[in-house]
């Protein structure tokens, strides 16, 4: 079966409804599968759930979404770089399930592995636990955190072949490679198209069973969320 297609339109073409819950790859700015949002855009598709770590910047990332008004929940470990995140929230225009950072990437993983709950010591006595199941192991209590499967998946990966095998680098290998394992479908872009074989098996992070889709962008834009250099000298 031929996974790749020819754009981020056409890859997630009949995939797409409103209301569906959407998993989206990246830590800040690094990572982000930013054609396949902006795809998600441009179909138009409301009412979405989407889990990320965070939804990137203003107008940036998962930020375009929110603009666009197109996300009703985010269920996410952190907003402080997006202050239209933070602006609908505390309007009341848009629902957040706030997580330890640990937390959200474990209940994505245990989703990716058929683990439908765990418990964690994470958030005992805090906010974090109000209204979920506790229990008391060896004398300590722990809460119960449910497992995270989506409708869809899309995440960003450096090298691809033609199977779906992907290769994160560096710091791109954040939410990625779990987030990929949790969705019924996963559709990855992909910087660098290689040939089934052109991997070192010993390399690839994610199998091309877990991907159904892939796409090839000519160009990317590497951003910088945060410049930290010191400022010049008179």
């Amino acid at each position: 079966m031929e996974k790749v297609f020819p754009d981020a339109d056409a890859a997630l073409a009949g995939l797409l409804r409103d209301g569906m819950m959407i998993m989206a790859g990246g830590f800040g700015l690094c990572g982000i599968p930013e054609h396949l949002i902006a795809a998600i855009r441009r179909a138009g598709v409301r009412e979405l759930i989407a889990i990320s770590n965070n939804a990137g910047v203003d107008g940036v990332g998962l930020g375009v979404l929110l603009e666009s008004r197109q996300i009703r929940k985010m269920i996410s470990s952190y907003v402080g770089e997006n202050k239209l995140f933070e602006e609908l929230y505390l309007r009341g225009e848009l629902e957040l399930e706030f997580n330890p950072q640990g937390t959200l990437a474990e209940r994505i993983r245990a989703g990716g592995a058929g683990i439908p709950a765990f418990f964690t010591k994470t958030g005992v006595g805090t906010l974090i636990a109000e209204g979920k199941e506790t229990r008391t192991f060896d004398n300590e209590t722990y809460v119960m955190e449910r497992g995270l499967v989506a409708d869809l998946a899309i995440v960003h990966a450096w090298k691809g072949d033609r199977e779906g095998n992907l290769v994160y680098r560096k710091t791109a290998r954040n939410f990625n490679p779990v987030m990929a394992t949790a969705a019924r479908v996963t559709v990855a872009e992909v910087e660098r198209l290689v040939e089934p074989g052109e991997i070192d098996p010993d390399q690839i992070h994610t199998p091309g069973i877990f991907v159904q889709r892939i796409v090839n962008p000519r160009s990317f834009e590497k951003r910088i969320e945060q410049r930290t250099v010191r400022k010049r000298g008179t």
